[in-house]
């Protein structure tokens, strides 16, 4: 270990000796003050670290690092001429910041110990039996209604594997497999048997960190439902039975009229009896089809169906089983779940992800989907510039990944405990971007913060910005911005005081960087900085081998969003989906994705090509104007500008002249749509 000599033990001296001493991997040599009764001398004396009032004539072999804490620049300047070169010197203000940083992670820790605490207390106050394993399948969490039920004690299985418990468990399976198993019957060991849904823990990785299983006890409903055959005890018994739990049951009679509901299902649903009894079963749906209904109709138990009900809209899970007498069909019994406090919790653990989420990059090469040579090139590309500090430039078209690349970038780089910082060129208007950029001196402008504020290159400091839209920027912002890659420094609006800052420029576009270069609108000497490491990146429809594994991950993720159990997608579809040319790229098969799903119904599974819309088929012929571009003998910009002048026309008449749309469906920003409106002078001529 490295041997460390404090010099000035009072109050922030005797903070950095507490850090090191916390730290383990120092070795205190001295600690040094003039005054005896400083606080750090005391603490010194009392673990038996050597203590001095003079650090002269120490030799400097004895010591690799000195930390200067006495705030006197006439000390540090004689500590540097007798020990430069020999030890390493920190100044004081350096080291008591680390302290003071790694005090607030202490006070962070605690305060994520208190919100565990409190989950772990509305763990234990409900009434579902709750077992959580880790990733290697040993419980950590065991509730006391699992306790209850298992009749296991919290105490002595904690730590153990998840088979000692419950032998035949299925949760070490959806661990492995990443598969949500909804509303499962189980039969404990004790006899008890069990309604269980079984969910994997999946991190921002899309990796399985554990599994939940989450239950009831049913055993006295379903023996209800599946063994007397008496239909008046049955409602005699289901009455006294369905009052006192705590979950909502509903009974309707074989023509699906209300019969009966408990205590529970009116808290739930905001409906009374007189709403219910005697009314067609289907009074209490929100959204979604009558369960009892199915039920009656082909006397088969449905369960694990999700609906919303109710005057409160409420989202549930139902569970129906129908109700036999001498072979007849004379009802059905219904257990609601009320799956809102869970999905209250799930969505304060994704907002508290999506806070730690702001302050670092999201993504790795790990979320980068895709195994086509037209991906992997630029993987492998993406990865060797991580490992250098130099100026990226992300090259392809919009929604094909850009900023996905950008985040992976900086995560692979040494700068990952450092911010990484989002900027969109065309998003911010001209006016303030050079602020944000680049800060401003107080009184710089009107209406200018009191002690000035800083620019987004400041807050990126030792860590990586991300500028996309490059080829949005004006070209005094590209001056300023050559500046930067040029002497690592800038200067805020109203100053003239140049500030160092250190930071890795990842910069990405879909325009023609060298076609404005031609024209004009971007500067050659900025490009050339820029374009040190170009990355392509290559649109959808050239790597459309990738579209079945990037469509399995779309389906994946917007199945969290959505509440849904989407597990497949058929070939059909998949057909369907290779055909298409996709302008929009990856995000616009997302948006395809995600409107499918909404319209396949909650008791489908699989994806089929009836969802994929028409309009996906491109395969249209040529038109003649296409033909008569080729056939031209025009130089190749002259053919390009005509083709993308047709393709404007085209693009603003389908959507009625709205620039804001013709812009997403081009796939361009709405400025860089102005641009080119101006250029073909499409804006006096507009539908003609």
């Amino acid at each position: 270990m490295q041997k460390v000599m404090i010099i000035g033990a009072g109050k922030r001296g005797s903070a950095i000796l507490n850090l090191l001493l916390e730290s383990g991997k120092f070795t205190v040599s001295w600690v040094i003050d003039s005054q005896i009764t400083a606080e750090g001398i005391q603490l010194a004396e009392k673990l038996g670290i050597p203590t001095k009032m003079d650090w002269q004539g120490i030799d400097p072999s004895s010591v690799d690092v000195i930390i200067e804490a006495t705030k006197n620049k006439v000390v540090f300047k004689e500590i540097v001429k007798v020990f430069s070169g020999k030890a390493l010197i920190i100044p004081g203000s350096l080291a008591y910041l680390i302290a003071q940083l790694f005090n607030e992670k202490r006070a962070l820790i605690h305060r994520l110990e208190n919100e565990a605490t409190k989950h772990e207390l509305i763990f234990n106050t409900t009434n579902d039996g709750m077992i959580v394993i880790d990733r290697q399948g040993n419980i950590i969490l065991f509730n006391g209604s699992a306790e209850r039920m298992t009749g296991e004690r919290r105490i002595e299985v904690l730590g153990k594997p998840i088979q000692t418990i419950i032998p035949d468990t299925r949760l070490p399976v959806v661990l492995q497999s990443k598969r949500r198993e909804i509303n499962q019957e189980h039969l404990l060991k004790n006899g008890m048997k069990i309604i269980t849904t079984r969910i994997p823990l999946l991190d921002e990785s899309n990796e399985a960190i554990g599994a939940i299983a989450v239950f009831k006890d049913i055993t006295e409903v379903v023996d209800l439902a599946e063994q007397i055959t008496d239909l008046k005890e049955i409602q005699t018994m289901l009455e006294a039975i369905i009052q006192s739990s705590d979950d909502a049951i509903s009974v309707v009679d074989e023509q699906g009229r209300g019969m009966l509901i408990n205590r529970a299902y009116t808290r739930l649903t905001g409906l009374t009896s007189e709403e219910v009894i005697g009314k067609p079963a289907d009074a209490d749906i929100y959204q979604g089809d009558s369960m009892h209904m199915q039920v009656l109709q082909t006397r088969r138990a449905v369960r694990g169906t999700n609906m919303k009900i109710g005057q409160k809209r409420k989202e549930v899970i139902v569970n129906v089983a129908p109700i036999i007498v001498d072979g007849q069909v004379k009802g059905s019994v219904g257990v609601i779940h009320d799956v809102s406090e869970i999905r209250q919790l799930n969505q304060e653990l994704n907002r508290a992800r999506q806070i730690i989420r702001t302050l670092e990059a999201k993504y790795t090469f790990e979320d980068i989907i895709g195994q086509s040579e037209e991906m992997q090139l630029p993987i492998e590309q993406a990865k060797l510039s991580a490992r250098t500090p130099v100026t990226v430039l992300l090259r392809g078209e919009s929604g094909t990944g850009k900023e996905l690349f950008a985040h992976a970038i900086h995560n692979a780089s040494e700068r990952k405990f450092n911010k990484f910082v989002r900027v969109n060129c065309a998003a911010i208007s001209e006016s303030l971007l050079e602020s944000e950029l680049f800060g401003y001196d107080e009184g710089a402008f009107s209406g200018a913060k009191r002690g000035g504020k800083k620019g987004l290159f400041e807050e990126a400091d030792n860590g990586s910005i991300f500028l996309d839209e490059i080829g949005e920027l004006t070209p005094s912002l590209q001056a300023k911005l050559l500046r930067v890659l040029q002497e690592s420094e800038i200067v805020r609006v109203g100053g003239t005081k140049p500030i160092s800052i250190n930071v890795r420029v990842i910069a990405a576009t879909n325009s023609n960087l060298e076609k404005a270069i031609a024209s004009g609108g971007f500067r050659e000497d900025l490009y050339f900085r820029l374009n040190r490491m170009p990355i392509y990146i290559a649109p959808l429809r050239k790597r459309k081998v990738d579209i079945k594994e990037l469509a399995m991950h779309l389906i994946q993720k917007i199945n969290l969003e959505y509440g849904r159990n989407i597990e497949g997608i058929t070939e059909g579809a998949l057909s369907r989906l290779k055909h298409s040319e996709w302008p929009g790229n990856v995000r616009e098969l997302e948006n395809i994705l995600g409107r499918a799903i909404i319209f396949m119904k909650q008791s489908e599974v699989i994806m089929d090509e009836k969802y994929i819309p028409d309009f996906l088929d491109s395969s249209d012929p040529i038109n003649e104007d296409d033909f008569e571009i080729r056939k031209t003998s025009a130089p190749l910009v002259s053919k390009l500008e005509r083709y993308e002048c047709g393709l404007i026309k085209e693009a603003l008449q389908k959507n009625k002249q709205n620039k804001t749309k013709t812009a997403e469906f081009l796939g361009i920003s709405i400025r860089n749509l102005y641009y080119k409106m101006e250029k073909y002078n499409l804006e006096k001529t507009g539908m003609q």
